[in-house]
């Protein structure tokens, strides 16, 4: 068993050994591209989100120095045409790059990558010559010329040299320029069967145009077909919740919320396994070692960015433009480039269909939060903390001291958000009760068939408090807004998924700045 070549199928084979869900349909995916102009793949997701496990499994599948028939024989590929044409078939490299940026600082990198995979090349294949000026690339040609094979070449964390080192030592750019003479030349299909990398970052663009652009590159912005193999699916998770006893719906709260391309409801793998194996949802994003650099993109001082964020952690959406973004952390030049590497790093969920971003969930929500306090945007930390005061006050119909929290928020913020904006109350309303979220969801403009209730919160799966309607009205009367619940038939449509609930009516003077407020309880019939 080798470092870097003919590894076998031993890391793959202890995963299947504890729960594993099967993602093996992505081996299909790689095999129609085999020997193709399109076997060059790049796919980048969120830390966490299953690419070494993708890895893993591919190089148990490709590599002909074992035998894995038995550890594939009851995963969806077994059953796909191209199984058996394929299976253990190739010579496999594989290449964890973390572990060489752990070695240094980058410098001497690339020939440290290039003195170790060929030593163990060489002599997996002694009869084939190797000259004195060859390097790995002329090695491998020299190979496939001579045995006939072609290689399968996995690399792990393709990035990591992007995302660790510092710009200024140029090992980033000389490690890319390693890259584009490994696979950029037309030659490399001469050596290379397929050769699929793994990371965060989609690979770095200079000027416009990637530097490996004969790469497929499919991300957590544009996944094309793999879309449903970058996490788990709300079908995945349910019968994992049914397996293990865990309750669904919080595991959902917590976890779910991704839109990945065609997929419009994906959970983090890693922490519902995680959630799994404590027996309780909590967030275990902390743990991926990315915190400290999202506190610094959110403090960037780009125009409207600070008001994108607040906006999204209550609950709303923002524009973003991802083909800006030149795929390297320490070029971050504007809003769009922040909102892009929030994405990639699965702290923010992109919908490619109206270009919006926004937090997905829960656990997510918690981190941003987080971030927004060690940012000190004090506003909105005092926002924050003070919500879970609003939501019992709200629940126990006192109108007066809701109507004034809205107005101290509602002033407190009016350097964040246009005070007479027509959407300014509804984003402060969102982000006064943001508290509610734990045992509601949360639903903007929720549409009734004569009209959209502002705001809506439903009580969750096994949570005993009314369902919140919550209509807001400007230079009028908290009243007007009550009738307007009333005469439109909110509660009506609202009964069909809830039972009793609170109808809220909030106004403000944009004159005075004064707000008023009416809570009236509504009896399922």
């Amino acid at each position: 068993m080798g470092i870097y070549i003919n590894k076998g199928n031993e890391e793959f084979r202890r995963a299947r050994k504890g729960e594993y869900v099967d993602k093996s349909g992505l081996i299909a995916v790689v095999n129609n591209s085999l020997f193709s102009e399109r076997s060059f793949s790049c796919v980048t997701r969120s830390r966490r989100f299953g690419k070494t496990m993708a890895a893993k499994m591919l190089y148990a599948y490709y590599d002909h120095s074992c035998d894995s028939r038995q550890l594939f024989a009851d995963l969806e590929i077994a059953s796909h045409p191209s199984f058996e044409e394929h299976l253990n078939k190739y010579p496999t490299i594989f290449l964890d790059m973390t572990r060489f940026t752990s070695l240094n600082d980058g410098t001497g990198m690339v020939e440290n990558i290039e003195r170790r995979l060929t030593e163990e090349i060489a002599e997996t294949y002694p009869n084939v010559p190797r000259k004195d000026n060859d390097d790995m690339m002329d090695f491998l040609l020299r190979i496939a010329v001579i045995t006939g094979e072609r290689f399968v070449f996995i690399i792990d964390e393709w990035d990591a040299p992007c995302r660790i080192f510092d710009p200024k030592t140029k090992a980033m750019d000389h490690y890319v320029d390693w890259l584009r003479r490994m696979f950029k030349d037309v030659t490399a299909m001469k050596a290379f069967a397929a050769v699929y990398m793994t990371g965060i970052l989609p690979i770095k663009k200079y000027k416009t145009e990637s530097a490996l652009n004969n790469f497929t590159e499919y991300s957590m912005v544009e996944p094309r077909r793999m879309a449903r193999y970058f996490g788990f699916t709300k079908d995945e998770v349910r019968q994992l919740a049914e397996k293990y006893d865990m309750d669904f719906d919080e595991m959902e709260k917590w976890y779910d919320g991704y839109q990945i391309g065609s997929e419009q409801s994906m959970f983090n793998p890693n922490s519902v396994m995680q959630a799994i194996d404590t027996g309780r949802c909590r967030s275990f994003w902390t743990a991926t070692g990315s915190f400290d650099a999202v506190t610094g993109y959110i403090n960037r001082n780009f125009d409207g960015l600070k008001d994108g964020i607040i906006g999204m952690l209550a609950g709303g959406r923002e524009k973003v433009d991802p083909t800006r973004f030149q795929n390297d952390m320490s070029i971050v030049l504007n809003s769009d480039d922040v909102y892009t590497v929030l994405i990639h790093l699965g702290y923010l969920s992109y919908d490619w269909q109206r270009n919006e971003c926004y937090i997905p969930n829960r656990e997510v929500g918690g981190e941003m939060v987080n971030a927004v306090k060690e940012n000190k945007w004090e506003e909105v930390v005092k926002a924050l903390e003070q919500s879970e005061k609003l939501l019992d006050a709200t629940l126990r119909g006192d109108a007066d001291y809701v109507a004034a929290r809205i107005e101290d928020l509602h002033s407190e913020s009016a350097s964040i958000f246009k005070y007479n904006d027509e959407n300014s109350l509804s984003c402060v309303i969102s982000l006064a009760y943001y508290y509610a979220r734990n045992d509601y969801h949360f639903i903007r403009e929720m549409p009734t068939g004569k009209g959209f209730a502002d705001i809506v919160f439903l009580p969750r799966k096994n949570v005993s408090k009314p369902a919140l309607v919550i209509e807001l009205k400007k230079d009028r009367n908290a009243s007007a807004a009550i009738a307007q619940i009333k005469e439109r038939s909110y509660p009506q449509q609202v009964e069909k998924y809830t039972g009793d609930m609170l109808l809220v009516g909030i106004n403000y003077n944009a004159d005075t700045k004064k707000h008023d407020c009416k809570i009236e309880t509504w009896r399922k019939d």
